[in-house]
């Protein structure tokens, strides 16, 4: 449900809410929030609320350290894990300074103009995201350790899944917060595990995503567990994947979902430095179903982009090379205007890729680009791409790949 103003200001009256959180990112997707009372949330809306910046990763220095915070009613949700009595509410927040302009490093102001440029141009996206996530066990001091909550495989059940409980807690806390799962299971390594949602808009999405994080980190201290969203938990073992998939309607009803796959396809290597945001992101690639090549398929997950099967509304492009870390305003920012690149130009698709890249032979493999091998590389790449310069600020350029 999406709230007004007036709606959240009487829900806040009625429901006995004590504390109002206001969240936003920092340029990397990392929640930050600030607690209010309920007596500063008429303030909130009409003037929004100061907070030094200068503390937050990429918000600039104490020059001008002072940013406000303007709350989104749409996103008002119930904490659940929060007490009954004294209830505590989150809403995500837009960025300005203090004279009302947007904060230029606001990614989730930037997912906004993106849909909306879309928008204008006669189309509308849907992301749906899957995230894998590993569970460690914590040592006497409640310190992360990197030994495995079970052994379990792919799929596997209890008593070998020792995840099903605390995995089950996540999708019915998710669900008293209007986030609908999908589905969930153990992934393939020793306590990897794996939620997956329904498709919605791309902010709901970005939103709901970072909302995933914070209530697996939360449930998994709850049951004793620390909880991994890195790209490579652990040597030799399968990395964590954020698996992205993407559709798009037109006005006309026309259907330009191969030029969309053909438009990221070609900027998939400009964009990597924040879809893999870490130098661990790398060392993921080219193993355990995780692409080091530019290509497609249907249904092939040996890929970068696969197209599952599936018919009408639930026709979708996979792709399969993000991970966790990276920022989904940002991702969802670029795969947009990555898409309309290629519904603009009306680009086609490569040659279908029906092999398992992962067994081809050096001629074979020879045959299709690489994704950026490196975090530098990546990054040089960004640094020299006309589309992303186009599309994301200087600022936040700079701080993914010079700083």
């Amino acid at each position: 449900m999406k709230y007004s103003k007036e709606e959240v200001l009487q829900y806040v009256r009625e429901e006995d809410v004590k504390f109002i959180r206001l969240a936003f990112c920092d340029v990397f997707g990392k929640q930050k929030n600030i607690s209010i009372m309920p007596n500063e949330l008429p303030r909130a809306f009409e003037y929004g609320i100061a907070f030094d910046a200068s503390a937050v990763a990429g918000f600039g220095d104490e020059a001008k350290s002072d940013l406000l915070l303007h709350p989104d009613p749409e996103t008002l949700t119930l904490l659940p894990w929060r007490p009954e009595h004294g209830k505590v509410v989150r809403m995500f927040s837009d960025i300005s300074y203090p004279d009302g302009t947007p904060f230029e490093c606001d990614t989730r102001k930037l997912l906004k103009t993106a849909v909306e440029d879309a928008k204008n141009k006669g189309y509308s996206f849907s992301f749906g995201a899957e995230q894998e996530f590993y569970l460690f066990e914590l040592d006497e001091n409640a310190n992360p350790t990197k030994t495995p909550y079970d052994k379990a495989g792919y799929m596997d059940i209890a008593p070998e899944d020792k995840g099903e409980n605390i995995r089950r807690e996540i999708c019915l806390t998710l669900e008293l917060m209007g986030i609908r799962p999908e589905s969930s299971h153990h992934e393939e390594g020793p306590g990897q595990n794996e939620i997956d949602f329904r498709y919605s808009d791309a902010l709901s999405a970005a939103d709901n995503t970072i909302t995933f994080q914070n209530v697996v980190k939360i449930v998994s201290y709850r049951n004793g567990i620390y909880v991994d969203f890195g790209a490579k938990p652990l040597e030799n073992k399968p990395g964590n994947g954020f698996h992205i998939n993407m559709s798009v309607k037109s006005d006309d009803g026309s259907d330009k979902l191969e030029s969309m796959i053909a438009g990221v396809l070609s900027k998939v290597s400009d964009i990597t430095a924040f879809l893999n945001p870490t130098d661990e992101s790398f060392k993921r690639f080219g193993s355990n179903k995780a692409p080091r090549y530019i290509s497609w398929s249907a249904q092939n997950r040996s890929q970068l982009v696969r197209i599952p099967a599936a018919v009408g509304e639930y026709r979708r492009a996979e792709l399969r090379s993000p991970d966790p870390m990276a920022n989904p305003y940002l991702a969802f920012t670029l795969l947009i205007y990555a898409g309309l690149y290629g519904i603009e130009n009306d680009l086609k698709l490569p040659e279908n890729c029906d092999i398992n890249l992962f067994k081809a032979d050096k001629e074979t493999l020879s045959k299709f680009d690489k994704l950026p091998e490196t975090m530098e590389s990546a990054r040089n790449v960004a640094i020299g791409s006309e589309f992303v310069r186009e599309h994301i600020p200087a600022t936040i350029l700079d701080i993914y790949c010079k700083n």
